[in-house]
């Protein structure tokens, strides 16, 4: 036996050996097209990529036969770049888990091959490119059927409000799942589709409700929408602290894809995503309501920021690594954050955002009182979730959405807003924006000057630079609105608004009592207040929300 072990401990070595000179070859390959692309350089490359394959053949990945096939396109070696292409599409698992066809399908492939276009055999690898895609696909959508399958379930009430509000709390059509991950598509209108990659904790029930926690990917600027996702590609690298605190904590996982035209950050057009697909995931999988969250890095982290100013009413709390705290597209109005919380994941040699920068933020969100905090961590740069040193920063964020949860009821709201879209948090909805009405006195703009900022010279340097610039940008005119309420009356101040709405649910009212309504001193609505139950369908359609029930709506037209 011990001879066993040490032939077994020598066979290993050997291997990892062969898989290091394996890595220089190629990576001396790679340097040598980084900085010289003339046609001697590319056979000096295109050699050196072929002694790595001929000595070491179980090495081989995926990536590099793509990138040989292209080298060989390139200086016209027909011969080897359609040998290299036939092994690369059949490979089922490439880098990051993705398909070997992919590179011959995807839309870079005519330019990368154009070489290659005019010969029969290009027709050859296509043909089989696309059979393999076909299939991939067909099976894909045979995996998402499952995922949304359910039970068949009764008809909820369309006549009696007192009886559906109670069918729609004990709403329960979720069946068993026959995986724990899933790529899903996802349209994002009728030209772009996308997809979330969703991954269950390990023993998933259909009879318990689960937290879920939304991870929204940065650099939005240079992505592409990836029309499926892969295990390796969402859970591995910089997520495998999302994945290790999520599996011990029993989270569902979601990872959307965004583009640069469509996403969290920079885009409006792709701003619905994230609830949208919220509400896709509800309809099959049995999700705690009251424990939805979104993290982010980077742009991410930003997004995610971005919809706790915009739209934080199906969220219980927010979460950010390396976060600029700022509305891309329109006003940042800081004061909305305190409906809910976020928890930012800083560091000192951040070039996204400084940290002068970050401790003014700090005080302004500490002189709000808003829930609110910050960790500093020391020594690192942007891409902080990179090194191990970040565990401790998931411990936190787990263990703060572990204890967390959404009050959708709270006696006290404020809501600033610029584009009537975002109009609604919580029992206050479809507030309409008036521009040309009087600003109210205590309708401040808050804001703070930044004047350091860290910047990377030509040398891969960090160093600090002079700047005057505002930590937010306020475009628009805005609109807000201040409210109470209890024993059945609320009170409503309101600025530059011409139109409310007042959700109103059995856990704010005593729905026996007349309700009083006062907005800006005067009384605008003193009656009962009754189910109505296709509103209450109409809005469960919208949200798949089984906690917060709105039963009707109080709507005011401010005179």
């Amino acid at each position: 036996m011990k001879g066993c072990t040490v032939l077994l401990a020598f066979m290993f070595s050997i291997v990892a050996f062969g898989q290091n000179t394996y890595s220089k070859l190629i990576n001396q390959a790679d340097n040598l097209l980084e900085e010289h692309q003339d046609e001697q350089s590319k056979r000096e490359a295109f050699s050196l990529y072929e002694k790595a394959f001929k000595l070491y053949p179980d090495s081989i990945q995926a990536v590099d036969l793509s990138e040989i096939s292209v080298i060989a396109s390139e200086l016209k070696e027909s011969d080897k770049a359609f040998a290299y292409l036939d092994r690369l599409i059949k490979i089922e698992h490439g880098q990051y888990g993705f398909p070997g066809w992919q590179n011959v399908t995807n839309k870079s492939a005519l330019e990368e091959y154009k070489n290659l276009l005019e010969d029969p055999r290009w027709t050859v690898i296509m043909n089989e490119a696309q059979s393999l895609k076909s299939k991939f696909e067909t099976n894909l959508k045979s995996i998402e059927k499952e995922f949304y399958k359910v039970k068949s379930t009764k008809q909820l009430n369309f006549t009696n409000g007192k009886k559906l509000y109670k069918e729609i709390k004990e709403y329960n059509p979720y069946v068993s799942k026959e995986k724990q991950d899933y790529s899903i598509s996802f349209n994002v209108n009728d030209t772009a589709k996308t997809s979330f990659f969703i991954h269950l904790p390990k023993n998933y029930s259909p009879n318990k409700k689960y937290p879920l926690l939304f991870f929204l990917h940065g650099a939005v600027r240079y992505n592409e929408f990836q029309e499926f996702q892969t295990k390796e590609l969402s859970l591995e690298g910089w997520n495998r602290y999302y994945t290790k605190y999520g599996d011990i904590n029993d989270v569902i996982l979601v990872f959307p894809s965004g583009s640069k035209k469509y996403n969290w950050m920079t885009s409006d057009e792709g701003f619905f995503m994230v609830p949208a697909m919220l509400r896709e995931v509800k309809k099959a999988i049995n999700v705690d309501d009251n424990k939805v969250f979104i993290a982010g890095h980077s742009n991410g982290a930003t997004g995610s920021f971005s919809y706790l100013m915009k739209d934080s009413s199906s969220f219980a709390g927010f979460y950010g690594f390396n976060t600029q705290p700022k509305v891309f597209t329109g006003g940042t109005f800081v004061e909305n954050s305190k409906n809910r919380s976020f928890i930012n994941f800083s560091t000192d040699e951040d070039y996204y955002y400084p940290p002068n920068a970050n401790d003014s933020f700090t005080a302004m969100m500490n002189s709000i009182k808003a829930d609110y905090k910050e960790y500093r961590y020391k020594g690192f740069p942007h891409w902080f979730p990179q090194f191990d040193e970040s565990e401790p920063a998931y411990e936190i964020l787990f263990k703060d959405l572990k204890e967390r949860k959404r009050n959708s009821f709270s006696e006290e709201l404020s809501w600033e807003f610029d584009d009537n879209v975002y109009g609604s948090i919580d029992w206050l909805s479809n507030m309409k924006l008036d521009t040309l009405g009087q600003k109210a006195d205590w309708h401040k703009e808050l804001n703070f000057k930044i004047t350091k900022w860290l910047e990377y010279d030509k040398d891969d340097k960090l160093q600090i630079i002079e700047v005057d610039k505002n930590a937010f940008d306020i475009p628009r005119l805005s609109g807000k609105v201040i409210a109470c309420y209890k024993d059945n009356e609320f009170r409503i101040e309101t600025s530059r608004i011409k139109s409310l709405s007042i959700a109103i649910s059995p856990e704010m009212a005593n729905l026996e009592d007349k309700i009083k309504v006062y907005v800006n001193g005067k009384l605008y609505y003193d009656k009962k207040v009754d189910y109505n139950t296709a509103f209450m369908l109409d809005s469960f359609d919208k949200t798949r929300d089984r906690s917060t029930i709105w039963i009707n709506t109080i709507d005011i037209t401010l005179e």
